[in-house]
């Protein structure tokens, strides 16, 4: 598979997947929402895995990658079905777009990667003002919106730091093997906050978009989102990736605002806009820099 198309369809499920974490655990909680799509992912990972004939390696750079891997969807996620019950599901995609910043300093500390440049930390201090808008915005909406922001915060740092360290690592195994050895490490951790929780079954049965939200989330968020996005970090560098949030929150606001009645005031567009356009301004003063300093050697 080519890298852009991969690009695509980590753009189209991360747009997508807010709204179905919301609509999966609107009848039965948070935790078994979670639980039950990592649990159904695992093992749908490992099938695809074992069918394509890529099975699990064992070898301690692997270990280490699946670990990374399973520490990183658990922590991550769990705090995003956490925080999706206080604030819009247009927000969780939002408030990724600040991943690249967080990616660049955690890259720059444990890859040695490029300089970040004044135009790099221009597009910082942008990202991070529409931040600020969008938390102040969340005291307007109710009591705990804020700690929702807050807690997609905590899961932005944790995507973030087990994505460089997977890079650090290096482990060179197949995008599929990646997934499916690190929803093997999750999904016990998931199972163990379920059963701690009270481990409570639904009294009635799913309704059909509670359970089709289930079954979207464990097939192409968890398997087919985690291998894309796997692949292409990869093939490119940890930077390149986050930055596929630069799309998916203008996407992922539209559907929650038509899908589910979502509010979109002037508040949350500029804090949207200006998340995204400190990102522009990270990636294209970069891309600038290199075309600069390549004229400048004839």
């Amino acid at each position: 598979m080519s890298v852009p198309s991969a690009y695509l369809g980590v753009i189209i499920i991360w747009s997508t997947t807010p709204l179905a974490i919301l609509w999966s655990s609107e009848e039965v909680g948070f935790v078994f929402g979670v639980t039950s799509r990592m649990l159904i992912g695992a093992i749908l990972a490992l099938v695809v895995a074992a069918l394509l004939g890529s099975g699990l390696q064992w070898h301690r750079r692997a270990k280490m990658a699946y670990m990374t891997s399973g520490f990183g969807i658990y922590g991550g996620m769990i705090t995003v079905y956490w925080s999706a019950q206080f604030i819009p599901t247009g927000w969780i995609s939002v408030i990724f777009g600040i991943s690249p910043i967080i990616t660049a300093i955690m890259a720059r500390m444990w890859l040695d990667s490029e300089q970040l440049t004044r135009s790099r930390l221009t597009g910082m201090l942008m990202g991070l003002s529409g931040l600020v808008v969008i938390f102040a915005t969340s005291f307007s909406l109710h009591e705990h919106a804020a700690l929702g922001v807050i807690g997609m915060l905590v899961s932005v740092a944790v995507h973030c730091a087990s994505a460089v360290w997977i890079k650090r690592i290096d482990a060179e195994v197949p995008a599929i093997v990646m997934t499916s050895g690190g929803l093997l490490f999750a999904a016990p951790l998931f199972l163990l906050t379920w059963i701690l929780s009270g481990a409570s079954l639904p009294d009635e049965a799913l309704s059909t978009r509670t359970a089709g939200s289930i079954a979207y989330l464990a097939l192409l968020g968890s398997v087919l989102g985690f291998a894309l996005y796997y692949y292409v970090l990869s093939k490119v560098e940890a930077t390149r990736v986050a930055l596929l949030t630069l799309v998916t929150p203008v996407c992922a606001l539209g559907l929650g605002n038509i899908l589910n009645n979502e509010p979109l005031t002037v508040e949350i567009i500029i804090g949207s806009l200006l998340i995204l356009s400190g990102l522009a301004t990270f990636e294209f003063s970069a891309k600038a820099n290199r075309i600069k300093a390549r004229l400048l050697r004839y």
